[in-house]
């Protein structure tokens, strides 16, 4: 799975719009980066960007973005109503997907340390990416602001953590740290703004005072009106998620609306949400309601409803969740290929995709086979008695069918960090040794990628047996060719485990990995026959 990592700076400029431009376009040319919004402020004087990237590409964006910023505006001329401290403010970078709060403390450590070196800006680390106390909330950081920079910077204790220990007046100062994706979230309430408000107190975690918190951790809320909606909302910033996510949120509101003899009237979301928040609030409701949902739009479709995201404004998946604003095409570029495609490519004149892709495509079919079987046996009257079944058999299938999917372009680019390897000087005993590591290095990773193909294949014949034991049998032949390619799959993955692994110094680790390959090898035959018998005695 891709790895995206949301970066949201603030620029001290919300006026002058070719500034702003610039600064949007120096993200656009950043390959791997995409920008999602830009919302300047001319009250404030201030814009704030969001776009996402993987590690390495958010990173560049963000210096490529704050680069242009620090050549465009002087702090020397600027005011505004929001707190700043210098032309880019503050460069949060914030897990989405697939990484982790350390991955994304070193994306700011690596933007801070080039800034300050290449750019000669201080740079102050600040959240999770600060292990200084006193140095570690913004405010603390941003605390008498650029006007009081010049006065503090030089004192020891203020020490830029990156960058010159010196006041530069042009460029100020900027703070650059981890939080957690802040989703900024409403509930509609049909009251006044004090009804709304008093759930907003019941709820935050401040709650009314230090004596009486509220219930939700993680949250802030506050009661107002909305006259162009004519009615109330209770206005929400979710700090965490993952400890309290949007639907406890409209749950708990709706919870004291009743009590107060109010209604919940649906929700709206301000900006962007994470895809694993909607599919949070999806097993709540399926498990809640007693629910079978395996394909991702439904989940999505039952959140939207159950929310009442489209209570305001119409709710559009793509263009409110992130990982949906992103084309994920680009990064399986042999999956997204038609079949007919797909096939004609295997049969050119090129080396990849191989049998390595190829044994991918078989055993995924496999497992989409085994699921097929479970929908026929699924859903109508006739076999009602081993719904209960089915909705334990389907998942795991689906979801390894769509695991074994992304091997298809693993498999091809297994080969890459062998072949850059390949291409390292050895001009020296040091640069042979370093290059000998790494192509070994490159080896292993090349047989890690068939072996996991292997293991998530052998992953699936528990369920396959299952379906051969209770599935609808007009699906008979289809549940046979599924087992006979996930037989297929894992014999063409062990034949790319097997090839290289002669090339490969650590015989341990040659041992290990062929004694394992061996056995999910031999494993599959004996599951193939049991799912092939199990059928034959029905």
């Amino acid at each position: 799975m891709k790895k995206i990592i949301e970066c949201v700076p603030n620029i001290s400029e919300g006026r002058n719009q070719e500034i702003i431009d610039a600064c949007a376009n120096a993200v656009r040319k950043v390959k791997g980066a995409k920008l999602l919004d830009v919302d300047p402020g001319k009250s404030t004087n201030r814009t704030v960007f969001t776009f996402v990237g993987d590690p390495e590409s958010v990173v560049e964006a963000a210096f490529q973005f704050s680069k242009t910023a620090y050549e465009l505006i002087d702090m020397t001329t600027h005011k505004g109503e929001h707190p700043r401290m210098g032309a880019v403010d503050v460069v949060p970078f914030v897990p989405v997907a697939n990484v982790t709060i350390e991955e994304c403390v070193e994306c700011a450590k690596k933007f801070g340390e080039r800034v300050g070196k290449e750019l000669g800006v201080p740079i102050y680390l600040y959240e999770e990416a600060s292990t200084n106390p006193d140095r570690k909330m913004l405010r603390q950081i941003r605390s008498g602001e650029y006007e009081g920079i010049k006065d503090k910077i030089y004192k020891p204790e203020w020490k830029p953590d990156f960058g010159p220990q010196e006041f530069v007046p042009k460029s100020g100062a900027t703070a650059t740290g981890v939080r957690f994706f802040l989703i900024a979230y409403n509930v509609n309430i049909l009251g006044t703004r004090e009804q709304a408000h008093r759930i907003a107190l019941n709820i935050r975690e401040q709650g009314r005072s230090d004596d009486e918190p509220g219930r939700l951790k993680a949250i802030k809320a506050i009661g107002w009106y909305v006259d162009e909606y004519n009615m109330a909302q209770v206005s929400i910033n979710l700090d965490n998620y993952t400890i309290t996510p949007p639907h406890v949120v409209f749950e708990e509101c709706a919870k004291d609306a009743r009590e107060l003899n109010l209604a919940a009237c649906g929700s709206e979301l301000v900006g962007l949400i994470p895809l694993e928040a909607m599919l949070m609030a999806a097993e709540y409701y399926m498990e809640k309601e007693n629910l079978f949902l395996i394909d991702e739009k439904q989940k999505i479709r039952l959140v939207v409803e159950r929310l009442g995201l489209s209570s305001v404004s119409q709710f559009i998946p793509e263009k409110r969740i992130i990982e949906y604003m992103i084309d994920e095409g680009s990064n399986e570029p042999l999956a997204s290929l038609s079949v007919r495609d797909f096939v004609e490519l295997v049969g050119a004149r090129t080396s990849a995709p191989g049998g390595g892709s190829v044994s991918a495509l078989i055993a995924s079919l496999g497992a989409a086979l085994g699921a097929m079987m479970g929908w026929m046996s699924y859903g109508t009257k006739k076999f009602e008695s081993i719904d209960s079944k089915m909705r334990k058999f389907i998942p795991p299938l689906h979801t390894k069918m769509k695991e074994l999917i992304s091997m298809i372009d693993a498999d091809t680019n297994a080969f890459n960090d062998y072949m850059i390897a390949m291409k390292m000087p050895k001009n020296s005993d040091a640069e042979k040794s370093i290059r000998h590591t790494k192509m070994q290095e490159g080896l292993k990773k090349a047989i890690d990628v068939p072996l996991k193909v292997m293991r998530i294949s052998d992953s699936c014949w528990e369920w396959m047996i299952q379906m051969a034991k209770y599935g609808n049998m007009s699906s008979k032949s289809d549940l046979e060719v599924g087992a006979k390619s996930l037989e297929t799959g894992i014999w063409g993955a062990f034949k790319n485990v097997e090839i290289n692994l002669p090339q490969i110094e650590d015989n341990n680790y040659k041992k290990e990995i062929l004694t394992e390959a061996e056995n999910i090898l031999e494993n599959a035959k004996k599951n193939l026959s049991k799912v092939i018998n199990s059928l034959a005695k029905r």
